[in-house]
């Protein structure tokens, strides 16, 4: 049985080591990192990215080697091997302008929605087969409390039965250009108010809205297969919402919760949803280094923020993960309200340049090696500054994702009676993959 290392130092080098795993013939107490094949826990469901309004529009004014050159990145096997793409419904801050398919409350329009985006879902399409996972921002000005998308306000009451056909109707008009929309969440950030698109929900309105109105329009329109995802804000709230919104009649109506990650780790929230409500799946829909708090962080910098997360997450029930936008431009927009951000890739115009940034680097050591079906197995280490997760893939062989905080150590990764010694440089992260174990 062989193993595989693939290391990324503190200064970003790229390494490769490689040997056999031996016989633990003296039964090693100290230094290891434990798996466990058969303690098995969430199925994994796939990483995906965001297309927004700006991701498109950025991706359309490069030229066609640059534009096949981020898809392959994205959604080829040697690159992260995406198999789901998140689309607001309607205008989000990354957007140009805010707009909305009807505007005046007549016609369905999707002209404006998908100027951008459909051509690179299309391209994507072409690429990869991919899930879409929708989600408002905003319901239409003339249903909200305030008249207008932004500044939070609320969905008015006697507009919820209009809003939630406004969804259904959001989702056929991807399904009917071929598209499968596997998840809807009810509602982008409904604790938020901001100076772009946003709406605040209760959990009280939440609970009602899906139950009363947004489950019953997806039977009415045969669209029952569409997941429906609760929350989708920060992970603070976790445990609140799943309380209020799975219990009872609840439970049987909602896929899982959506959460992001601006307010902290509250990684124990989400131990505590997927031991209460197991069936129930809990997705990373968001996440970014914004440049309001992270301004020329460095790539090492980054890194670190994504793996300390995404270790996290895992090992704490997550079943997918959706990065924020898959492209911007060189100042981290457009945004319409100036909320720039990184993007993996961003691509600088006037130059013609594509940089990619330290959190593409940072996704591969996941994305690239955990595919859709692929199931976490339980992992221990020697010391609790060691972050790791583990996985059994659907072809037999195990992943090793490990962090390493702290000064250079050497370890041993346990598989069964076998060892793999294991040098884990100070601030590395790295990827180990054991061949088949089956």
């Amino acid at each position: 049985m062989n193993y595989r290392a693939y290391i990324t130092t503190a200064a970003g080098e790229r390494l490769e080591r490689s040997g056999a795993l031996v016989p633990d013939r003296e039964e090693r107490e100290t230094d290891l990192i434990r798996l466990y094949p058969a303690q098995r826990d969430q199925v994994w469901e796939g990483f995906g990215g965001a297309v927004t309004d700006s991701a498109a529009y950025v991706w359309s004014r490069m030229p066609p080697e640059l534009r096949q050159t981020v898809l392959d990145a994205y959604f080829s096997g040697e690159g992260l091997g995406y198999t789901a793409v998140r689309v607001p419904i309607d205008s989000c801050d990354f957007s140009l302008e805010p707009y909305e398919a009807a505007p005046d409350g007549k016609h369905f329009d999707m002209e404006r929605p998908f100027r951008y985006i459909l051509p690179m879902l299309e391209a994507i399409r072409e690429r990869a087969p991919v899930e879409l996972m929708l989600s408002p921002w905003s319901p239409p000005a003339r249903y909200k409390t305030n008249g207008q998308r932004q500044g939070g306000g609320k969905c008015a009451p006697e507009h919820w039965e209009d809003w939630a056909e406004y969804l259904c109707r959001y989702v056929e008009e991807f399904r009917r250009r071929g598209f499968r929309v596997a998840r809807l969440s009810l509602q982008n950030e409904p604790k938020a108010v901001q100076t772009w698109d946003s709406c605040q929900w209760s959990a009280a309105e939440e609970r009602a809205f899906l139950l009363r109105h947004l489950k019953p329009a997806l039977l009415r329109h045969g669209l029952e297969d569409v997941a429906l995802y609760v929350w989708d804000h920060n992970k603070e709230r976790v445990l609140d919402r799943a309380l209020a919104l799975l219990e009872g009649e609840g439970r049987g109506a909602a896929g899982g919760v959506a959460f992001h990650w601006y307010s902290g780790d509250y990684f124990d929230e989400l131990r505590r949803v997927h031991a209460l409500f197991p069936e129930k799946k809990l997705i990373l829909s968001e996440f970014c280094v914004e440049y309001s708090r992270y301004a020329g962080a460095p790539p090492s910098l980054v890194r670190d923020l994504i793996a300390h997360e995404l270790i996290g997450d895992l090992e704490n029930g997550t079943s997918a993960v959706f990065d924020w936008n898959l492209l911007l431009d060189g100042r981290g927009g457009p945004n319409y309200v100036g909320n720039f951000c990184q993007a993996p890739f961003q691509y600088d115009a006037e130059t013609g340049e594509l940089r990619r940034q330290g959190s593409y680097d940072a996704l591969w050591h996941f994305s690239h090696f955990i595919p859709r079906g692929s199931v976490r197995i339980l992992s221990s280490a020697c010391s609790s500054d060691i972050e790791k997760t583990a996985f059994l893939r659907p072809d037999g062989s195990v992943i090793l994702v490990l962090r390493n905080p702290g000064p250079r150590r050497e370890l041993f990764v346990k598989c069964g009676d076998k060892l793999a010694p294991l040098t884990a440089e100070a601030g590395a992260l790295l990827t180990v993959v054991i061949d088949t174990i089956l």
